[in-house]
This record gives structure tokens, sequence and C-alpha cells, in this order.
């Protein structure tokens, strides 16, 4: 879906990729005994506009710099779709309002687009975190585009809630689910992604221009068409049942030897669910039976089932110019952004 190559759906802009990384204690889990974290709320706010204020600089710098002929430094109205990682919903409308103090900063003092807030022309960013006036401020000046370019894609977390790393993208989902091939073709989507401790990036892709019927771009936002209706399948439960679960996943968090217990009917076809966690906290999963869904064949043919262990293979020991072997393995790690 989302690709460097030529001819993908969505490409990103090359070279536009702002990151900010900082050590802080704003949602952690230090006791590993409990599956709960560790939070200190308010700065995690703190942090997250913070890392939102260094990214989105960061970011009008290198368009600034890449795009030859650029005059003026660029503003969310050059940005046609702005996603965030949502925590909560009024996060990323008073986030949305925060980028938009940010370009009032930048702009000259007789802009007429900033009217009414001249007041705030001399605050520094970084004693703003808290200003509820400027707050205030800031996401009535900037509602109107708030809900021309955020809005729609906050219909998933509004439904479902936080869901932390895939929230960001659960934007581009919405996003996909409620405008057509043609509304996104030749569109730039801007993304800001965030993981407490903390972790932030701002990057920004290019759709596709070609939306005719049988495009890749047609049929990824055709595969998109039956959101609302998942939502709309889904299971309710009374709070004391919801409070039971809850419950039940507290007693049993790293126990071992542990086979879970309830019902699998109810999930979606082809999802993986755990069976049983061994002695050795090892842990055993089957898979409900793989449909067809939307004419999309999945890529497992048949139905898995009690799956087994599989032991790690040995590796190969690298040999010194002594002829000793290395006994320490190779590693390599990956990050993409989203904790």
């Amino acid at each position: 879906m989302m690709s460097s190559q030529s001819g993908s759906s969505i490409c990103p802009d090359k070279g536009l990729r702002a990151t900010h990384m900082q050590h802080a204690y704003d949602f952690y889990k230090p006791d590993m005994v409990s599956e709960y974290p560790v939070v200190d709320g308010k700065l995690s706010i703190q942090c997250y506009l913070g890392a939102l204020d260094r990214c989105y600089r960061l970011y009008k710098h290198k368009v600034h710099t890449v795009e030859e002929g650029r005059t003026t430094p660029l503003t969310l109205e050059d940005v046609d779709y702005c996603l965030f990682h949502t925590p909560y919903c009024k996060l990323v409308q008073k986030s949305f309002a925060r980028l938009y103090f940010n370009d009032f900063l930048d702009a000259s003092k007789d802009d007429p687009k900033y009217t009414g807030l001249e007041a705030f022309r001399d605050l520094k960013l970084e004693d703003t975190f808290f200003n509820k006036d400027l707050e205030k401020a800031f996401v009535n000046a900037s509602k109107e585009l708030f809900n021309s370019k955020t809005k729609l894609a906050l219909l998933l977390a509004t439904q479902v809630g936080n869901m932390y790393t895939p929230s960001l993208y659960s934007g581009l989902a919405s996003l996909l689910y409620s405008k057509s091939a043609a509304d996104l073709a030749g569109r730039r989507v801007a993304f800001f992604s965030y993981g407490s401790g903390l972790a932030s990036a701002m990057f920004s892709v290019r759709v596709s221009q070609d939306a005719a019927p049988g495009s890749q771009l047609e049929r990824l936002v055709g595969s998109f068409s039956d959101l609302q209706a998942r939502l709309d399948s889904r299971k309710c439960f009374s709070p004391a049942d919801f409070a039971d679960m809850m419950k039940l996943r507290e007693d049993t968090h790293h126990l071992a030897k542990y086979t879970p217990v309830g019902p699998v009917q109810d999930l979606f076809p082809g999802t993986w669910y755990l069976t049983h966690v061994d002695e050795m906290h090892r842990r055993l999963y089957s898979r409900t039976p793989v449909s067809l869904r939307a004419g999309v064949r999945d890529s497992t043919d048949t139905p898995v089932s009690d799956t087994p262990h599989i032991e790690s293979p040995s590796r190969p020991q690298k040999k010194s110019s002594q002829g000793s072997s290395d006994p320490t393995p190779s590693t390599s790690s990956s990050f993409d952004g989203e904790l």
C-alpha cells in the first residue's frame, strides 16, 4: 500500500521525514509483574506537544530545503490531510491547533489570516503547553481547517478509542474509507507518529494520481468499503462482563503453565489466537478458519490450527582470523516511528 516504488498507491515524500527523541518518564512500565503502566498525565501531554512542535518545525525546514522555488514557509494549508497518533480525539484537535499556532509564529504580523490572535505573538512555544487562553483561541481559529483535513480521519478512533501503536494508521484507514479514489488522487497527507518514552516523527506521502477504475488506488480504497459495517458488527458486552474479562486478564498475566478460556467463534476469519502457554512460557496459537471476503484471497490457503512450537535454528558461527568461533550472535533492530 505504502511504498517508495513508482506506481504505488501511496508514496512517501523523499527527504521529508523529521524525527525527535528524548528520555522522558511520561508513560512507562517499571513493574514487569503488572500489565499496567505508570502514567504522568500532565507530563505525557507536555511531551507529546513538545515533540509535535519539534517535528513540525523540522519538517517545515526540510520542505523549504527540498522543494525548489518555495519562497514562503509551509503551512497547514499546503497539506491536504493531517493524521496524528491518537491517544484521544480531543488531543488531536488541540494538536492541529498547535500546528496552526506554529504557522502563526512564522507568519508576518500583517497576515489577515491570523486577525485577532496578535496577543499571542510574543509567546514562546515551550511556555504555552498549558495556556488555556491560547489553546481555545487557536482551536477556534483552526476549526474549519481541522474539519476538512483531520476530523474525518478520526472515525475509527471515535468509535474504538485508544489503539496505541495502530492509532495513527487507523486515521489512514478512516481517510481511505471516507474519501473516494478521485478525491484522494494526488493529495499530500501528513502524519505525526508518537511513542511515549519518547520517540516521534513527522512525514508526508503523496497519493497516486491514477484513480481510474481498476487502478491500484481504486482497489485500495475499495478494500475499506466495509469499514463501518465491520464496526457495526461488534458484539456488545455489559460493564460487568467487561470488568470480569479484565479481572481474568489480571489474574492470568505472566501465568505459566496456562490454557486460556473463552469463546473464539466471534473472532474475525483468519484471526490468530493464543491456545496455550507452557511451563517455559512458550506460546502456542491456533487460527480461525480463513474466509474469502470482498474477493480478496488470504495469503494462507488453508486454515491453520494447533501450531507447534518451533525450535530456533542453529546459526553458523563466525570465524575469527585465528580460526576461533565468535560466540556473539549478530542482532538487528528496526524502528518504524511508532511504539
